[in-house]
């Protein structure tokens, strides 16, 4: 049974940073391209980065430059680190391994001042 566990959300205020963690478990973590998503209230869930089990990224939305997708596969984690952080950052934020149906319970993202 596969498990994502994400933490390390909170309120931040604007141009402030944050490092999201997603904990993996269940799968065989390296063959899966892992992506972070997120959704704003009100709004579909939107795709943020993702990164492939060699490493290779790719960003989306309007972050580009400030945010940054990595992982360790010897920990089953993929992380988000979250520069420059702006108001309509705000979302819960999920990891997702592509091609499933899986997804963590979400950490929520607040930047307000």
């Amino acid at each position: 049974q596969v498990q994502l566990v994400e933490s390390g959300g909170g309120l931040v205020q604007p141009g402030g940073s944050l490092r999201l963690s997603c904990a993996a478990s269940g799968m065989i973590f390296s063959t899966y391209t892992m992506g972070w998503y997120r959704q704003a209230p009100g709004k579909q869930r939107e795709l943020v980065a993702s990164i492939t089990g060699g490493g290779k990224t790719a960003y989306y939305a309007n972050v580009v430059g400030r945010f940054t997708i990595s992982r360790d596969n010897t920990k089953n984690t993929v992380y988000l680190q979250m520069n420059s952080l702006k108001p309509e950052d705000t979302a819960v934020y999920y990891c997702h391994p592509f091609y499933t149906t899986d997804w963590g319970q979400g950490t929520q993202v607040t930047v307000s001042s």
